[in-house]
């Protein structure tokens, strides 16, 4: 059956009037049915949700989301979830959540930008260090517009054969302009590095040559988002093929004391001294305080202590540690 959580969301947006949202988690039961044996019931789960997708809106006005698997040759290309995510969940440096808000106004107000002729930001490359949130960007500005996010999955993307992995490309762009989404190409320098560097193949080359003609033709509502930790490596000519350019750092240590406080808000850290902590975070990720303030949870829940001082320390320092084994910090 569907667990709890499904249930809950199917009730919530149910009374949200929120049909978009209901249709995606009823195909999320049907995958858990599915997983669980129950073959015959996810089918008709899925046959209900397609009945109802073919139905006319009764207001012309309405422009539903269509959330679905998949399916056909675009299985296994792209992975879909429907964050509930939202900026103020981030701890972003203030210029960065400035541009991820204006993002937000202008899609939100695409339709009276369209009147004057202008269009919305629809296209942002993230770039920065790993860890430092550009993932979670793309679940927070699908959570904010309340739009599934479509994961590129680059290394199904790209193939051997002479002119598969560009077709591939061809039927990425194809679906988000049928279907509005946010769509993230994560570790884009593997398809976006600079044509003609010494250890490039011609298949690469065709790719981006691809892409870039795509991303120029581009004109759908979706949001297309494109985040590397190697900016460096990427082909100048991407840069102004996209409406803004994110940059992403490490964070300074009052953004560190604020993500650790706000990730243990339910632990008893009360004797922390933040002085002594947030400065031996220098040079780690968000992902990497995160990774240590989750450690301290759980030894605080199996030995029945606060979260101290000495513990985060400590904790922090085996994260540097574990970079410095795998030849660099982040």
């Amino acid at each position: 059956m569907a667990t709890a959580e499904q249930i809950k969301s199917l009730i919530k947006s149910h009374l949200e009037q929120d049909e978009d949202r209901f249709l995606s988690v009823s195909i999320q039961v049907a995958a858990h049915e599915a997983r669980q044996g129950h073959g015959r019931l996810a089918e008709e789960i899925r046959a209900l949700v397609d009945e109802a997708k073919a139905r006319p809106a009764t207001d012309p006005a309405v422009k539903p989301i269509p959330i679905a698997t998949p399916r056909g040759e675009l299985n296994g290309l792209l992975s879909v979830s429907f964050p509930k995510t939202r900026l103020s969940d981030m701890v972003l440096d203030g210029a960065v959540r400035e541009r991820l808000s204006r993002v937000l106004r202008e899609q939100r107000g695409s339709e009276k930008l369209e009147a004057f002729g202008l269009a919305p930001r629809r296209k942002l490359l993230l770039v920065g260090p790993p860890g430092a949130g550009k993932t979670m960007t793309a679940s927070a500005l699908a959570g904010e517009l309340k739009l599934p996010l479509y994961v590129i999955q680059i290394h199904a993307l790209i193939t051997k054969f002479l002119g598969e992995t560009a077709a591939k490309l061809r039927l990425i762009f194809d679906a988000l302009s049928q279907h509005r989404g946010v769509y993230l190409f994560d570790e884009f320098d593997a398809i976006g590095g600079e044509r003609g560097a010494p250890n490039e193949v011609g298949e690469i080359r065709r790719v981006l040559s691809s892409f870039l003609q795509f991303l120029e033709e581009y004109g759908s509502s979706s949001l297309v988002i494109a985040a590397t930790n190697h900016p460096q490596l990427l082909d100048r000519a991407l840069f102004r093929r996209f409406d803004d350019v994110v940059r992403y750092g490490y964070p300074s240590e009052l953004q560190v004391r604020e993500a650790m406080e706000n990730r243990l808000a339910a632990f008893d850290h009360t004797s922390v001294r933040w002085t002594h902590v947030a400065p031996q975070a220098e040079g780690l990720s968000y992902a990497d305080v995160v990774a240590a303030c989750d450690a301290a949870m759980k030894e605080a829940i199996l030995t029945n202590t606060a979260v101290g001082t000495e513990q985060l320390i400590l904790l922090l320092d085996e994260r540097r540690a574990a970079h410095a084994e795998a030849g660099g910090c982040g």
